[in-house]
């Protein structure tokens, strides 16, 4: 007989069937209905709880100078928000509402223009909204700052327990301020992107690559997981020198503000000769406050007729065809001569002209009228033989500056119809050409033809960039490019050259020459057209330049100054000549090395005098320098303990004689110490020292041997 009884069993087997089947059925309704009808609704879902392809920003690439000092660098920068939600939600809201005076007066003192009650009443209001992104600085705050505000209560814990979050960026940062602003450039602050200058034109070698993650809600948190690393941007090292940049802003800077000057926009650039390398590049504006900014890059931009520097060109031009030579004369007559019609006129016309002048001393003079009847003479008939020999000089030369901006030369070459005539040429357009009018030419341009010259006539490529470099290694190298192996004859050459260095020994260009080296330049003052307007509507602006190379004999650098101002006075050598004068100076006298043993002589004292103090210490500096002392300890301790007494010269020989040390309730004798010594060993004897002065101690306000009081103060004054 069965231990089951069916009857019993199956009724019950059956009901478990039955709810299983439903079961199944209503699972797979669900799946179905989940499938179909609250498909979007999950999808939603799913969505909050990922994040795909969040873009992460690499570290934007360093700019430095050609010795390798950062000249533009990317800082973190943040900007501070308060989640109240998440405060909320982690129970902390409680905490926060008591701590709140404490937060108040801690980002009172952080930002001191904003008052504890402000903070008090502004994080209150975000409070009340529950905002998730409420900002508690309206700006950008550096590292530091950050980690004090980090640091404040309720701030310091996570931002899943505290709310405090923060969105980072990275700053782009200086360190030498406004130095060559407008060359090294700029960026949008709030956009991160790059405005002008090596910044602009580098943009995608020192921005990197955006890396990519995607975000994973874990337990209520986001998990970062990489998908994509970012890829940091490359350094670039320029040719710029810091110091050459700040000498020649410096000297640029002290004309402009000259009372005599009062100049609107100045430039210098200065170039090696051997590279084409722009050492320095200064290009400052006159601003509504009355202060000299860098605004834009007038060096490489500004389009200008540029007077009488394009003189050289000239000469140069119809001494290489053999059309003259350096003894040909020309008439100038009392200044003033006229050329088809219109006046041309020498700076000193009133005072009746210079009359037959050579060659040579048309330029030392820069004489208008020798310059344009030499070029009319012989080229009135065929123009484009003369605008080809300055296309040919590389005036004319589109040099691709990678500077946004940058506008290469424009002089134009004659042109003739079908019917044989000019169409884009007058009588009086190559007189007027031949001493720089008729023409615009940026003054990177005219700095490198004269560079040109310098370098025997090798026409360098102008170089901004030398190497990129990533990680410590160079990924591209970018040597100095020569365009053209000769600008001229060598003879040309050597016959400018010579004629170039009289004009600042002889001629106009004196106040840019140096009584320590060779000096070889032109001088330029060209009145600026204003366009429809004409030359002298509403004031008579002036181009003052100067541009030249220096040691003549031996060129290692050439420079241009270039000084825009309204009115007179107006003098290319007397004005931007006194700046060129201070450029060549202090770079060479940076470059100056000499040789200790030349400052022996008969009457040196070859053996040194030292303070009266720590002899310790004097020992250790004495055999650093080669000194043997009779009665030292051969340098070997520094740091020990002071030792006080003064050293004595025996003949070739040095002695030490200690002193003792008065007691801790007697001031000291400090005569004959140095600064160091002197506070240190007042300080010990529980005086505070008022210095005065520089060298050793000469008097000391409290004798020696008086007994020392609570508070007391004593003047060292030194000498």
């Amino acid at each position: 007989m069965s231990k089951f009884d069916n009857s019993k069993v199956m009724p019950r087997y059956s009901v478990i069937a039955i709810i299983m089947s439903l079961v199944a059925v209503a699972v797979i309704g669900k799946t179905i209905y989940t499938m179909t009808a609250g498909r979007t609704y999950w999808l939603e879902v799913a969505a909050s709880q990922k994040k795909d392809s969040v873009t992460v920003k690499p570290t934007r690439g360093n700019i430095l100078s050609c010795n390798g000092q950062l000249m533009a660098s990317s800082l973190p920068e943040f900007k501070v928000y308060m989640d109240f939600n998440a405060l909320k939600a982690a129970g902390n809201d409680t905490a926060f509402i008591d701590s709140i005076n404490y937060i108040s007066k801690g980002l009172n003192n952080i930002f001191p223009e904003k008052s504890a009650a402000y903070f008090k009443k502004y994080l209150m209001e975000g409070y009340h909204k529950e905002s998730k992104h409420w900002a508690i600085w309206n700006e950008r705050i550096d590292y530091n700052t950050f980690k004090e505000i980090q640091s404040l209560p309720i701030f310091h814990l996570s931002k899943y327990k505290s709310g405090f979050h923060w969105d980072e960026f990275n700053a782009r940062r200086r360190p030498f301020g406004s130095l060559a602003q407008r060359t090294i450039g700029d960026m949008f602050g709030a956009k991160d992107t790059a405005r002008c200058g090596l910044e602009l034109s580098y943009d995608s070698i020192l921005r990197g690559t955006n890396g990519i993650i995607h975000r994973r809600k874990v337990r209520n948190k986001f998990l970062d997981i990489t998908d994509t690393p970012p890829i940091d941007g490359a350094d670039i090292i320029t040719t710029i020198d810091v110091s050459m940049q700040d000498l020649a802003e410096r000297a640029l800077l002290d004309e402009l503000k000259d009372p005599n000057v009062n100049g609107n926009v100045g430039v210098a650039i200065v170039m090696e000769v051997a590279t084409g390398d722009v050492k320095a590049i200064v290009n400052l504006d006159k601003c509504s406050d009355g202060e000299y900014r860098e605004v834009k890059n007038h060096a490489v931009s500004d389009l200008l007729e540029p007077g009488s520097v394009f003189k050289t060109a000239s000469i140069m031009t119809i001494l290489d065809d053999g059309l003259v030579d350096t003894m040909y004369t020309v008439q100038t007559g009392p200044g003033v001569w006229n050329m088809y019609g219109r006046d041309m006129k020498d700076h000193n016309w009133t005072r009746g002209g210079y009359g037959t002048l050579t060659l040579p001393w048309t330029l030392k003079y820069s004489s208008n009228i020798g310059v344009s009847r030499i070029i009319d003479m012989h080229y009135h008939k065929n123009p484009e033989k003369f605008v080809q020999g300055i296309y040919d000089l590389g005036l004319a030369t589109d040099f691709h500056v990678p500077i946004v901006g940058y506008s290469p030369a424009r002089i134009r070459m004659p042109h003739k119809n079908s019917r044989g005539q000019y169409d884009n040429w007058s009588a009086t357009a190559l007189p007027w050409m031949s001493i720089g009018y008729e023409t615009q030419i940026p003054p990177i341009s005219t700095l490198t033809f004269y560079n040109a010259i310098a370098n025997g006539g090798k026409l360098m490529q102008p170089r901004f960039v030398k190497q990129i470099v990533k990680n410590g290694e160079v990924i591209y190298n970018n040597p100095p490019k020569v365009l053209k192996e000769r600008i001229a004859k060598e003879s040309t050459i050597k016959n400018i050259t010579r004629i170039l260095t009289e004009v600042v020994s002889e001629g106009l260009g004196k106040k840019a020459g140096s009584d320590k080296f060779l000096v070889a330049g032109k001088t330029g003052t060209a009145q600026m057209s204003k366009g429809a307007l004409g030359y002298k509507t509403g004031g008579t602006n002036y181009l003052l330049s100067f541009a030249g190379f220096f040691p003549a004999d031996k060129p290692r650098y050439s420079c241009i100054v270039c000084i825009q101002k309204t009115g007179l006075p107006a003098s290319g050598g007397g004005m931007s000549g006194v700046v060129f004068h201070h450029i060549a100076e202090g770079i060479m006298a940076q470059s100056l090395k000499l040789n200790v043993t030349d400052a022996h002589d008969a009457s040196s004292v070859t053996i040194p005098t030292a303070k009266t103090g720590n002899l310790l210490a004097t020992d250790y500096v004495l055999n650093s320098l080669g000194f043997q002392i009779t009665n030292g300890w051969n340098g070997a301790y520094p740091f020990g303990n002071p030792i006080w007494g003064t050293t004595t010269i025996k003949g070739k020989s040095l002695t030490f004689q200690k002193e003792q040390t008065p007691k801790a309730n007697i001031v000291p004798d400090v005569h004959g110490m140095g600064a160091r010594d002197a506070v240190y060993l007042m300080e010990k004897h529980g005086i505070k020292v008022i210095l005065t002065g520089r060298g050793r101690v000469i008097k000391q306000s409290v004798a020696p041997g008086e007994k020392v009081k609570k508070g007391m103060k004593c003047e060292l004054r030194m000498g």
